[in-house]
């Protein structure tokens, strides 16, 4: 029972948004309804097929071609209904599933993009929200698909099981048996047969199959690091073909595919056990009827139109009775489908807690500038990482922040730019808007050139030339002739390249502070320095806050702060006060 409710609460939290609140809602219960009255309509020409056996068989028995005519007339019109009612059942029904996960799709997207808990769930994540592109992309996709199709399975099933339970009562009449002198007359005997025969089938299906779900489970997360780790490969192939690493990125690939394949056969495996016992009642299950009914038929108390339509009765019996065991498989991975869906979303919320809960508070600058008061730094275990106790930038200065690799620095600027939750203290800048922050490995997102240029702005957001511009001020002029040819930018351009790119967008858009860590790290010393200058000239009210380690830089900022080295493991890094270059 607790598991029952379970899984309803989990289904309930992943439906409620769609068919209780959203603006779609009523569409979606129109083509519910269509749906639904599509299905009865299936059910409703089941029964007429089902009155119909009884007539047909009787005529051939009988001999009679005037009425083996006529039903074979009748029976044409039906199938003709029957062949559009499935057309139409079908179509709407995924017309249904599309807008479903259309909606879905539109929003658990703008639920993990929001307030940057994208780059928070992979940083700060566990294995519940690992692969977020499959739990978008295929599992909502799988979800939609399994609750529509089981939803009106389920449906169907309970209609039909209504429908010729009647049916099968009045055809199967009473059975009569004699035991220790007494006769024992059992009613609707064909009713009480096929519900022990799906009882029994329902009982051991379960006991069969019920670990496919944890099955199912992990395999969709083996199936998306063997995905993920593809693309890796894929997107690092310069780096990996230079430093001669297919071996062993074969060997990885190959054992991430191990686990596919391991875990797979383990699914084989109980789905051949499952197939074993499925098969074999599916079997039985029609000869069952004529052997249940063969006494009565034998006995001259039943045609053979009579016996055609009980066994057809039976079948339909049988088989709504027996829905859970023909629909297992699919309930087995849609409970797996729900189960990853949950799990991602309760990483989403952990996520967000963890950002609550950090005592890093970002508060807007008054004065334009950038102040640190009191900040201390921690890395995720709570060990202490940097301090820095009183730092301020007013608008228009540039700082450039040295020190070892390991001291701090990058997450420095994430605390900045409030992607760090781990600390304490105060953090004083102008809002977002105002600041660009330029990551040492830039994102050129696909699409165009000049869409990458002005990314996260529109490609059409700055003029031609302010865009011409800027590329020859950061010698680029050999990509003017490619602004708006689309490629993979980041498997094209060099690193350098890729770095300056991003300096362009600098140039275009004039932020009022802007923050590299190691932006120009990709570039010669010369090409830096041309670099640097561009800046200066072309962004000469901007503040800039940059990370960097070559004694060149210092020539570009206005001032110098040394991160003082941790003198033993687990010791603090401190940002001494900033000193004139």
């Amino acid at each position: 029972m607790n598991t029952f409710r379970s899984l309803a609460a989990e289904f309930w939290a992943l439906t409620k948004p769609y068919w209780a609140q959203s603006d779609d809602r009523f569409k979606a219960f129109g083509l519910l309804a269509a749906v639904i009255v599509l299905n009865l309509a299936s059910v409703a020409l089941s029964v007429w097929f089902n009155s119909w056996y009884n007539d047909f068989y009787n005529a051939l028995q009988e001999k009679n071609f005037d009425d083996f005519k006529r039903l074979l007339l009748m029976f044409s019109l039906v199938a003709a209904a029957f062949i559009v009612v499935a057309v139409y059942k079908q179509y709407l029904g995924q017309m249904l599933q599309l807008r479903w996960r259309t909606w879905l799709t539109e929003q658990w997207l703008a639920e993990w993009l929001a307030d940057r808990r994208f780059y928070r769930v992979q940083v700060f994540g566990n294995d519940a929200t690992d692969n977020p592109d499959q739990r978008l992309a295929e599992d909502l996709k799988l979800f939609t698909t399994y609750s529509l199709s089981l939803g009106i399975g389920l449906m169907n099933a309970v209609v039909t099981l209504f429908s010729f339970l009647g049916i099968l009562w009045t055809l199967s009449g009473d059975f009569s048996i004699t035991l220790g002198g007494h006769d024992i007359s059992i009613p609707g005997y064909m009713v009480w047969a096929a519900l022990f025969y799906a009882i029994i089938g329902t009982w051991l299906t379960n006991r069969i199959g019920r670990r496919l779900i944890d099955l199912n489970f992990v395999q969709q997360r083996f199936e998306a690091d063997f995905r993920f780790h593809l693309v890796r490969v894929r997107e690092n192939a310069e780096g990996i073909a230079l430093q001669h690493g297919a071996a062993v990125e074969r060997s990885g690939l190959l054992g991430r595919f191990t686990s596919v394949v391991g875990n797979y056969l383990a699914i084989m495996l109980k789905q051949k056990q499952l197939t074993w016992f499925t098969a074999g009642y599916g079997q039985l299950a029609l000869i069952f009827p004529f052997v249940v009914c063969a006494p009565r038929f034998f006995g001259g108390s039943m045609q053979l139109g009579g016996l055609m339509q009980t066994v057809s009765a039976f079948g339909e019996v049988q088989v709504a009775l027996s829905y859970l065991i023909n629909a297992y498989t699919d309930i087995a991975e849609w409970r797996a489908v729900m189960d990853r869906l949950t799990g991602f979303r309760a990483g989403l919320h952990r996520a967000d807690a963890l950002a609550s809960q950090s005592r890093i508070v970002q508060q807007p600058s008054h004065d334009g500038g950038v102040a640190l008061h009191d900040l201390a730094l921690q890395r995720p275990d709570g060990r202490a990482l940097l301090r820095a106790d009183d730092l301020h930038l007013a608008a228009g200065e540039r700082l450039l922040v040295t020190g070892k690799s390991g001291g701090g620095k990058s997450t420095l600027l994430r605390a900045i730019a409030g992607l760090w939750p781990f600390g304490e203290g105060q953090v004083h800048r102008p809002k977002d808007e105002d600041c660009l922050f330029l990551p040492q490995r830039p994102y050129l997102p696909l699409g165009s050139l000049r869409a990458a240029l002005a990314y996260p702005q529109p490609a059409d957001s700055y003029a031609d030339a302010d865009v011409k511009a800027a590329l020859h001020v950061l010698d680029l002029d050999g990509l003017v002739p490619r602004l708006d040819e689309e490629a993979n930018w980041a498997q094209i351009l060099s690193g350098g390249e890729q770095q300056r790119v991003q300096l362009v967008r600098a140039l275009l858009c004039k932020p009022a502070w802007l923050f590299l860590d190691e932006a120009t790290a990709a570039l010669d010393e010369t090409s830096q320095s041309r670099a640097l200058q561009a800046l200066r000239q072309h962004l000469p009210q901007t503040g800039i806050i940059s990370i960097g380690h070559r004694g060149a830089l210092q020539a570009a900022h206005d001032k110098l702060v040394r991160l003082e080295a941790p003198q033993a493991a687990g010791s603090l890094a401190i940002l001494s006060a900033p000193i004139p270059t």
